[in-house]
């Protein structure tokens, strides 16, 4: 494509974030990087994995871990050479062309609004079991109006809110890592060490189990590109994407492989309390430890909420970068006091309709709208990788410099991630629970694909 060539090779994405803020400091993305692993997904979807999978739960959440951490030094080494609030759909524009970053965002703007609208549903339903006879809707219309207000104000606010929140969840996870290790172990007091009782039976399900846990320890990882969105509005971007693409191996590792490993010791795979009240609070129960349910019934609290929040400003810097770079309405573009507060505005309702469809059309539009997003943030991992692997061969080809984060074993462990993302959708085809999501996620994505190539004929037409 002669034409989008050098419409490609401009740096829309620097000048792009022009305008925003730059208040996010080294503290705020470094506890945004920290906390931003430890997602809802975690404390939520971990418990299927488990039922699934029993113990080799923990074989399936390092594979996909390993999977994540060659997409996240990926992205960083693009993220740490052209910082941009537009992070993977940004780079795909100038990797591949325009329709391709015009695919990637808005099929992740609507990945991010849609996850707004579940985890506030998510947190709602904890609040009303702690005050039973409350509406659910009106939480959630109180949780968008506090994230949305924080967000429109100032970017700062964001920061401000992510670090408390990531500092409370970093904190009740390592708590929660000690306590079982203790007891694991046999020196906390009051319990008995399992020992291996609970990991003899390590592939209950077999197979099939294991490709179950994996897909849902796959999903579980969503929301570790926020940093790289952020950096963009930090003091020292490059610093900020470099510093939590580099300590990623261990946080992954630590938090979500070694907690699946403890629970999985402490806790029956087949009790039911792991998937009724969540792997964590069962764990904690187990431990015997007074009122330890319902403070880690806090945390995920927190956590969803934490995910809202970063969520709303996610969507809001996506649309912000894609209309700036011509694939979306003006007006989303405008900034006051160096926020896209159109764009906030715009994606706090685009969640709040997905609430209001959950309760409305719960059996008909609600999960046609939950199948159409639950691939994409696969396609997103595949957008990154065939851009990775074009931009530094480009680089490699214009100048010897060598990038500030490298990609390891370049070029073999970029094509190694592309057959493991590859051999992820063969899995979702084979199970029945994830094929509709396949289809509905490709549809999706063709129709934007198909969209945005029309728009970039047509520009490089003019």
């Amino acid at each position: 494509m002669p034409h989008s060539t050098t419409q490609v090779e401009k740096p829309p994405a620097r000048d792009a974030d022009a305008s925003l803020s730059h208040g996010l400091r080294q503290r705020h993305l470094s506890m945004i990087a920290l906390g931003g692993v430890i997602g809802a997904g975690l404390f939520v979807g971990s418990g299927a994995g488990i039922a699934a999978a029993g113990p080799s739960v923990v074989i399936a959440y390092t594979l996909s871990g390993l999977l994540v951490m060659l997409v996240m030094r990926m992205l960083g080494e693009m993220s740490a050479a052209h910082p941009s609030s537009g992070s993977f759909s940004a780079h795909a524009e100038r990797a591949i062309g325009p329709w391709a970053g015009f695919t990637a965002g808005w099929s992740f703007w609507v990945l991010l609004c849609t996850a707004v609208g579940l985890e506030g549903i998510g947190a709602a339903k904890i609040v009303t079991g702690w005050l039973p006879g409350t509406p659910e809707w009106a939480w959630v219309a109180l949780f968008m109006v506090v994230f949305c207000v924080t967000n429109l104000a100032a970017v700062r606010n964001f920061g401000e809110f992510e670090f408390w929140f990531a500092a409370l969840k970093v904190g009740a996870i390592s708590l929660f890592l000690i306590l079982g290790v203790l007891a694991i172990a046999g020196v906390l007091p009051g319990t008995d060490s399992p020992g291996t009782t609970h990991l003899t039976d390590f592939l209950p399900n077999g197979g099939e189990g294991l490709i179950v846990g994996l897909l849902a320890s796959v999903f579980a990882y969503g929301g570790l590109e926020t940093v790289t969105i952020a950096a963009a509005e930090s003091e020292d971007p490059v610093r900020g994407v470099a510093s939590a693409v580099r300590t990623a191996m261990w946080r992954i590792a630590l938090f979500y492989i070694g907690s699946m490993a403890v629970i999985v010791t402490l806790v029956p795979w087949d009790s039911k309390e792991v998937v009724e009240k969540g792997p964590y609070v069962a764990a904690l129960d187990h431990l015997g430890i007074p009122g330890a349910g319902q403070v880690m019934n806090v945390v995920v609290l927190v956590a969803l909420l934490s995910a809202m929040n970063a969520n709303v400003y996610g969507s809001s810097r996506i649309a912000h970068s894609l209309v700036e770079r011509g694939h979306g309405p003006r007006a989303l573009a405008r900034v006051s006091g160096g926020v896209p507060r159109l764009a906030v505005l715009t994606s706090c309702v685009f969640g709040f309709v997905c609430v209001v469809l959950s309760h409305w059309r719960p059996d008909d539009v609600f999960p046609w709208l939950l199948n159409m997003i639950g691939a994409v943030i696969l396609v997103v991992w595949v957008f990154i990788a065939v851009s990775q692997l074009l931009l530094r061969r480009r680089q490699e080809r214009e100048t010897p410099r060598q990038p500030v984060v490298r990609m390891w074993a370049f070029p073999y462990l970029t094509w190694l991630a592309l057959a493991g993302m590859t051999a992820v959708f063969v899995l979702m085809a084979r199970e029945a629970d994830t094929r509709a999501q396949l289809y509905y996620t490709g549809g999706m994505t063709a129709v934007l694909a198909a969209v945005g190539y029309v728009r970039q004929r047509r520009s490089a037409g003019a």
